[in-house]
């Protein structure tokens, strides 16, 4: 297999974007609450946009993508010290062959250079491998749940918090 490389998109290069989300949205829309149907509505200046709010990493095998994964700030942060890792997707053919691994230490790598001190990550709370894949990469539980966007029966209807510690920060511990 060729090397696999992840690169971090610009806002210049929305279009690559917005085709491996599209594809993302179409091979797995169990996974995730929009639609290609919707989004593949949307405009230049609303992909654009969305560049500018997130990092959008793309992991590419022969100059073609093969996975994704978006990282920013979390919502419920107001000083901003703390990342999200969000969308991340993965070619059916190359699960489990260490793209998504990349993918996350690649996002982990931006969040810390941005100076943020930790990386939430959700997951269904009875997703096991999904779980298992986050705590094998360092993230750990906390104790905040929300309702699952999308409901599936290997997802459960919840979905758990997992943070991965960036830096010393103490305050990790217990989920804040």
């Amino acid at each position: 297999m060729s090397e696999i490389t992840v690169r971090h998109l610009g806002e210049d290069e929305w279009k690559d974007y917005r085709a491996v989300r599209l594809e993302a949205l179409s091979e797995s829309p169990e996974a995730f609450v929009a639609t290609a149907d919707e989004e593949e509505a949307f405009d230049e200046a609303h992909w654009r946009a969305r560049m500018q709010r997130s990092a959008r990493l793309v992991a590419e095998r022969d100059g073609a993508a093969v996975g994704v994964v978006s990282v920013g700030t979390a919502p419920s942060d107001e000083e901003g010290r703390s990342g999200e890792l969000f969308g991340l997707w993965v070619k059916p053919e190359l699960r489990g062959s260490g793209v998504a691994t990349r993918l996350v230490k690649h996002g982990a790598a931006l969040a810390k250079e941005r100076g943020q001190s930790r990386l939430y990550y959700w997951v269904g709370t009875e997703n096991g491998r999904a779980v298992a894949f986050a705590s094998g990469m360092g993230f750990r539980p906390t104790d905040q749940r929300r309702p699952m966007g999308v409901r599936s029966e290997e997802d459960g209807e919840l979905e758990i918090a997992m943070v991965l510690p960036l830096a010393d920060d103490r305050r990790v511990i217990g989920g804040t």
